[in-house]
């Protein structure tokens, strides 16, 4: 495997510095690049063992198979299962042990022996108030080599640039995040922290961040790559009556029990239920309109039932697609990510937050259908990026579902500004 000119150029960047971040989309090959690196430092002695933190299901599917690929002299291993499976596999004799951010810190309280960390998905420790967060930031002092992997490094505001520089390296921006709030936001409600950036802040921290950062600028690869169509369809609910009652009163009724928001915050995540035609109550889930599941009918058989990957954001919806299409699949069934990429399955369910980040999936299909929205930019863009990404041979077409007038609106025009601003922020580390 031979990696492309831009993916070298990163990977040199991570080999020449200590502590150093790269920025890159979805699909542009941060995990071989970081692979690369890797080898070449064990490989020249500046290393002794490395220590990768990612998320579950790309340390256990992703990191392993990539090694093969781009890194087959390096041996690994995957601290996962059982306390003394875990053990094991931390102790084990070899180069590189990959680890879960649900596991750090039962990490941070095990001898470790590790002069080099790389943190996939670097966002996953934005909250530096968080558990994870400061059980790790004890033992990062052992750990010389500390690169950070991201596609999303803005995906939710400014603040989230605080936490993620201060693992890789506090001379950034700082040891203290009330000063960096302090220095480059503007305090609106000081009883419920809220802040937002002062004129210029963007570009004043992109630019103190700049010399640790490599962001593989899009016409790099964007070529390599064919074109995303994201297409939004509507339907209108056929009975709003349940949706208005529950914005208005946070109450709706139905024939045989009742569903209560007890403050604003739930009633926004019933609503978001109820745009689905369903909502949880305290007698199970009820179900009262099936127009987007009918869109979404129309448009499976407009596509002539081509290998589709259809995203849920609740178990109901889960539980009604597999009823309505027993021929789907999950991503918990046993080889279901091979047998996708075979073009074995033609409806592969999945949640964001498992399908976020670092699988290959381009391989079984090119068209995406968001039933309902995460609220997370990142979730949305690592999502769609399963399929548009390197070896990916189609068009990739991507369905957002909405019902009208609804919450879907609010929450699809909230990942618009967001995105909005992670654009503005790698634009400035060029």
């Amino acid at each position: 495997m031979v990696l492309r000119p831009y993916q070298n150029l990163a990977a040199d960047f991570l080999y020449e510095r200590d502590r150093a971040m790269i920025l890159a989309p979805v699909g542009a090959g941060k995990t071989a690049i970081t692979l690369t690196a890797m080898r070449d430092m064990l490989a020249a002695g500046e290393v002794q063992r490395f220590l990768v933190v990612a998320p579950k299901r790309v340390a256990v599917s992703v990191w392993p198979a990539e090694a093969k690929l781009w890194a087959p002299e390096l041996s690994l291993s995957v601290v996962i299962g059982t306390p003394t499976q875990r053990v094991k596999a931390l102790q084990a004799n070899v180069q590189v042990v990959v680890a879960t951010y649900d596991n750090l810190q039962w990490l941070a309280e095990q001898p470790l022996h590790f002069d080099g960390v790389v943190f996939d998905e670097l966002t996953r420790l934005k909250n530096p108030s968080g558990k994870r967060f400061k059980a790790l930031i004890k033992v990062l002092d052992a750990m010389r080599i500390r690169w950070g992997l991201t596609g999303s490094f803005t995906s939710n505001g400014l603040e989230d640039v605080f936490g993620q520089c201060k693992v890789i390296d506090q001379s950034l921006l700082g040891r203290a995040k009330g000063a960096f709030l302090q220095q480059y936001f503007h305090c609106i409600n000081r009883d419920f922290g809220e802040w937002t950036p002062a004129t210029g802040a963007l570009e004043q921290v992109m630019e103190r961040i700049k010399p640790a950062t490599f962001v593989l600028e899009a016409g790099s690869y964007a070529d390599k790559l064919p074109p995303l169509h994201t297409v939004v369809l509507t339907c209108d609910l056929g009975d709003r009556g349940p949706y208005d009652d529950m914005k208005k009163k946070f109450v709706a009724e139905f024939a045989t029990t009742i569903a209560i928001a007890v403050n604003a915050g739930v009633v926004t995540g019933k609503l978001q239920q109820m745009a689905s035609g369903f909502v949880y109550t305290d007698a199970g889930t009820v179900f009262f309109d099936d127009a987007k599941f009918e869109l979404l009918d129309d448009l499976l058989t407009e596509n002539q039932h081509a290998n589709t990957i259809i995203v849920y954001q609740y178990k109901a919806e889960l539980a009604e697609l597999l009823r309505r299409y027993p021929r789907a699949s999950t991503l918990d069934e046993p080889e279901a990510i091979d047998r996708w990429n075979a073009g074995q399955i033609e409806l592969l369910l999945v949640h964001p937050k498992s399908a976020g980040h670092g699988l290959n999936l381009q391989h079984g299909g090119s068209k995406i259908v968001f039933l309902s929205l995460p609220w997370s930019l990142e979730l949305f863009e690592q999502t769609i990026g399963r399929l548009h990404r390197s070896g990916q041979k189609h068009d990739v077409w991507c369905y957002v579902l909405m019902a009208n007038k609804t919450v879907d609106e609010k929450i699809y025009a909230a990942l618009h500004d967001k995105k909005s601003l992670s654009e503005m922020a790698m634009e400035a580390l060029k």
